[in-house]
Parts: structure tokens; C-alpha cells; sequence
């Protein structure tokens, strides 16, 4: 049990959500940060989606921000870009999402992204972006997983604009051969010396990207510059996937760090170029799990030697310009899977543990508030302990959930504020399955984040 003053003092800090204030008091308190990160709990909740999509508009129609990029391949995202930008041929926003093919499709594809995708789509089509198109709100991943897909993406790109280079690029490809369909057994086969690996080859077509670069915006206008840096990027996935792949062989460790060290990448990479091609600083809001975005060196992972986007992200743009938005639930559903590329189930979950974060905020008996922790003393000093937390990824093992979903953690510095939903439920899929209608009794743990 919670003291009754610790209680007492998160109540009166709690900001309740009001229907009419369409999260005020959330914008309020990001004031002028220009990089917003959004977390979630799990990657299968309705309300975290719905949540952050409704603070994603608020941030894009109140404070001018330029782009969403989210926990997803580049390439399957920039199809979607595509589409709410209206330069593409996919005729709806669930053909849009088509390029999720990949395990968990239901974190793109499903009913709340859906939603939001079209609202995205008819915010570009108003009248302020008939003047300026180079203007209209973008969608972008920030993930390293397409290697096929980039380095068919970057060949696709030389064909039209430098055919030559093209051959070139695709011969520098060729290294990998059949394995690049399989990135892990690619990965396996460099780590232990039974193939060489293709680190140079990627660096250097890399490399001949962007020395290319005046040549191919030789046809002046912003729609070359944009192809070039898509194109661009995704030579920099392929590279970055290329030693990603090794070094999940070498530890946990080693593998997330370069994942969120892309991730930070592409962030700045893309505010670089939006800077650019509007004129003024760039904001961009993110999606991605609370392992990503709370910061790691106030948690556990961090004591092991991980670091993460949202702590790369304040050391790299200031905490004065990120703001870091964790968020939590007591109990509910949630879309997940038993094992890694496993059937989509609709599972439950499990009652907060005991003294943890979340079942502190349950105790509250406040149901589902914002708690605003930078700028607020006494909430950082009744969080600066170190606590449980929970993390469902694509996994949900309810069965061993203290070694599987909980670590440590200290709120006060992992997070500049937090949002609580006391009971969710979960996301609905495009993609239905015969699992996913029947709700399960939790008896397992998350991980895949």
C-alpha cells in the first residue's frame, strides 16, 4: 500500500481529462518543444493510439508541426507519406497501409492509424496547402528493418535518375545474394565468419548517394530534393540494417543500440531536411514505445549499457526543445502475440503489480489523468524512486510477467510527464484473426518493443 500523503499529493497535481479541453493542459505543458515524443505502453492498445492522435492533431493544427515519424520501416511509411500528401496512386488509406506486410502488422494497420491517416489527408487538402504543397504534414519511419526493401527502393530511384549508377548500386547490393530476403541468417552467417560480410559495399553506395547529389537535382525543385533525400535514407537504412543484423549476435545490447542510435538519425536527418524546404525550424512529433522514448539512463536498460531515442534526443536537441511523454495502464486488453511472428490474439492483461508505477496511479482512484512532472517539485520528488514499470512489446507472456514485461525504473527522470489510462482495451486490427476474437486470461510477458 501507498502512503496516504503520497496519494493525497499526486491527486492534487492530476490533471483530469475534460471533453471540451481537447488536451489543453498536455499542449500547455510542452510549451515550445519542437521534438514531442509520444510513448505507449504496449503496441497493442486502443487508447494509447487514439491518445497520441489526438495530441498529434492538436500539436499540427495549434502549434504548426511538420511531421509524424513513427516505430516503422522507412519505406512502408513513405508509401503512406505519399498518400496523405497526395502523390500517390493508392486510392484509400487502407491500401496505403499495404506496405505493413511485415509481423506485428496490426501496429500500422489498424482502425485508430487508420483514422488518422485520413484526417491527415484532408488536413494537406485545406486551402493553406493549395499555395505551398511543399508544405503538407508528412509521415515517416525511423526504423532499420527494410533492408530489401531500401536497397530495392535506392536501385528503383538511380533507374530514373542515373541508370549507369543504378547498375552500379545493384552490383554493391549483389553482396548479400539470396540472404537478404532472411536479414537474421545474413546477420548470423558475417557474425561467424561462413560469409563476408557487406559492410563496405553498403558504405560505399551510401557514399555515391550522396556524392551524386548534385547531379541529381540537376532539374532543379523541391519535389527532386524530396526524392533525393527519400532515396538517400534509405542507402542509410541499408547500411545501418547491414551492421544491425551483425550485431544482434553480439548481445541485446549492442543490437538496440544501433536501432535507437538510427532512430535519433533519422529524426535529425528529417528535421534538417523539412528545415530546408520550409524555410524555419522543423517540429516533429514521434511515435514509438516507452522503452524508446523515456530516457535509459534512468532505467535499468540503461544501467546494462543501453541508451535510447529519447535520451539521444535530449543530448542531441536540449530538453528544452524535447519533451518526453511516457504513457501507462493498470489493466485491460491488448492485441499481441504469444511467440515472435505468432497469430494476432486479443489477450488481457493482468492487474498492475504491486508497487509499481502503475499501480501507484491506479491507487490514485483518479481513473485516466496527465501528470506533468518537469517543472512540478513535488511530483519529481514522490517519482524519483526507483519503481516497477511495466513494457508489453508485440509479446504478451502473462504467465511470467515480472521477468518479462517489468523493469526498473525512475520515473521523475525517464519521463517530463505521463499520461494514465486505468483501463484500456485493445487496438483493433485490419487484418482479423480467428484469435483475436477471444479474449484470453493474462498468463504471460511483453517483450519485441
Amino acid at each position: 500500500m501507498f502512503e496516504r500523503s503520497t496519494l493525497q499529493a499526486l491527486q492534487n497535481t492530476a490533471q483530469m481529462f475534460e471533453p471540451h479541453e481537447h488536451f489543453n493542459h498536455v499542449l500547455e505543458h510542452i510549451g515550445d518543444a519542437s521534438i514531442v515524443l509520444l510513448g505507449e505502453a504496449s503496441h497493442g492498445t486502443r487508447e494509447f493510439y487514439h491518445v497520441r492522435a489526438e495530441i498529434t492533431r492538436r500539436l499540427i493544427d495549434d502549434k504548426g508541426f511538420d511531421a509524424l515519424a513513427v516505430e516503422a520501416d522507412w519505406p512502408d511509411a513513405l508509401r503512406v507519406s505519399r498518400f496523405i500528401q497526395h502523390a500517390s496512386q493508392d486510392a484509400t488509406a487502407e491500401l496505403a497501409l499495404g506496405g505493413f506486410q511485415r509481423f506485428p502488422q496490426w501496429m500500422w494497420r489498424n482502425t485508430e492509424v487508420l483514422a488518422l491517416i485520413n484526417w491527415l489527408r484532408q488536413y494537406n487538402q485545406s486551402d493553406r496547402f493549395i499555395q505551398k504543397p511543399e508544405a503538407r504534414i508528412g509521415f515517416f519511419g525511423i526504423d532499420l528493418y527494410s533492408l530489401r526493401k531500401s536497397m530495392d527502393a535506392v536501385v528503383h530511384y538511380l533507374e530514373q535518375v542515373d541508370p549507369p549508377a543504378a547498375q552500379r548500386a545493384r552490383a554493391r547490393y549483389g553482396c548479400f545474394d539470396h540472404l537478404a530476403e532472411d536479414p537474421q541468417r545474413y546477420g548470423y552467417a558475417a557474425t561467424f565468419g561462413l560469409k563476408k560480410n557487406c559492410e563496405q559495399e553498403v558504405v560505399r553506395q551510401l557514399t555515391a548517394m550522396i556524392a551524386g547529389a548534385d547531379q541529381y537535382l540537376a532539374h532543379d525543385g523541391m519535389a527532386a530534393s524530396d526524392e533525393l533525400f527519400y532515396a538517400q535514407q534509405n542507402a542509410r537504412v541499408a547500411k545501418n540494417a547491414e551492421i544491425y543484423y551483425r550485431a544482434m549476435f553480439l548481445g541485446r545490447e549492442e543490437s538496440w543500440n544501433v536501432r535507437d542510435t538510427h532512430m535519433l538519425a533519422t529524426v535529425d536527418a528529417l528535421r534538417r531536411h523539412i528545415t530546408e524546404r520550409k524555410g524555419k525550424p522543423a517540429k516533429i512529433v514521434v511515435w514509438a514505445h516507452n522503452s524508446h522514448i523515456g530516457d535509459a539512463r534512468a532505467t535499468e536498460m540503461g544501467e546494462h549499457g543501453q541508451l535510447n531515442l529519447g535520451q539521444l534526443a535530449r543530448q542531441q536537441f536540449g530538453e528544452h526543445e524535447t519533451y518526453l511523454l511516457g504513457f501507462t495502464t493498470h489493466t485491460g486488453s491488448v492485441t499481441a502475440a504469444s511467440d515472435w511472428d505468432g497469430v494476432t490474439e486479443r489477450k488481457a492483461v493482468r492487474p498492475s503489480m504491486q508497487g509499481s508505477i502503475e499501480n501507484l496511479f491506479h491507487e490514485t482512484g483518479l481513473g485516466d489523468f496527465f501528470m506533468p512532472i518537469r517543472g512540478h517539485d513535488t511530483v519529481q520528488a514522490l517519482l524519483e524512486s526507483r519503481r516497477l514499470e511495466r513494457a508489453i512489446g508485440v509479446i504478451y507472456l502473462p504467465e511470467s510477467e515480472r521477468i518479462s514485461h517489468y523493469f526498473h525504473a525512475y520515473p521523475a527522470q525517464q519521463f517530463d510527464a505521463i499520461i494514465h489510462l486505468d483501463q484500456t482495451t485493445a487496438v483493433q486490427p485490419l487484418d482479423h484473426s480467428r484469435h483475436w476474437g477471444h479474449e484470453e486470461v493474462p498468463e504471460t510477458y511483453p517483450s519485441g518493443m
